[in-house]
This record gives structure tokens, sequence and C-alpha cells, in this order.
């Protein structure tokens, strides 16, 4: 049974950092694109960033570019998504997400055939 595990939850003030871990159990993913999406209350479900299967590939939404740094270990069969000068609309639970045999990046929801359970991320002062 395939399986992605979030770590946090994580409460940080504005301008802090945060990262966010994502363990994959039950096969490998090292031939498929994993990516971060987030939803806040109210809102549709979000494309953050993207890695390909090879991991040569990285793509972020306007929104975040140059603020996260999605990254991969193959051999953890985990992904990471480091967030820096967090936001308060950055505010959202954020779920990881996993193609099922597909090393390409997609950007959206429907691309992807697993997903973890989210985990909250709260920037407030």
């Amino acid at each position: 049974q395939v399986q992605l595990q979030e770590s946090g939850p994580g409460l940080v003030k504005p301008s802090q950092m945060l990262s966010l871990s994502c363990a994959a159990s039950g096969r490998t993913f090292s031939s498929s694109a994993m990516g971060w999406f987030r939803q806040a209350p109210g809102k549709e479900r979000e494309f953050v960033a993207a890695i390909s299967g090879s991991g040569g590939s990285t793509y972020y939404s306007d929104s975040v570019k140059g603020r996260f740094t999605i990254t991969g270990d193959n051999a953890k069969n985990t992904v990471y998504l480091q967030m820096n000068s967090l936001k308060p609309e950055d505010t959202a639970v954020y779920f990881c997400a996993a193609r099922r045999w597909n090393a390409n990046i997609v950007y959206v929801p429907s691309g992807y055939g697993y997903w973890g359970q989210g985990t909250q991320v709260t920037v407030s002062s």
C-alpha cells in the first residue's frame, strides 16, 4: 500500500523559515514526479512546487518562486520543501503528491495519483 507522510505541522512568524518533508512508502518514486500543493480555507487546492522523477527539473508557482525550494532524495524515497521568508498568505494545509508512473512535472492536482493527508502550516505574528 502506497503512503505519503508529511512532517509537521508548523507555526512560524512572518519572515521565518520552515522545512517540510514527505516520506513515501509502498514503492519507490525515483521514476515519478512529486509535488507540493496547498489549500487555504475556502480556497481551491493550488500548485506550489514539483520535481521531476530524475530530480533534474523543478518548477514553482509564481507566488513562491525565489522563496521555496523543492528537493528529493531517492535513496530515502523522500521529497522536501524548504520554505523561506514565509508570509501570512502562505498559511494553508500543505499536501505532498506523487504521480503514478510518470517522471514529468504537471501542475494540476488531477495529474497526481497519490496524496498525503496534509499538514498545517501557519504563518502568524
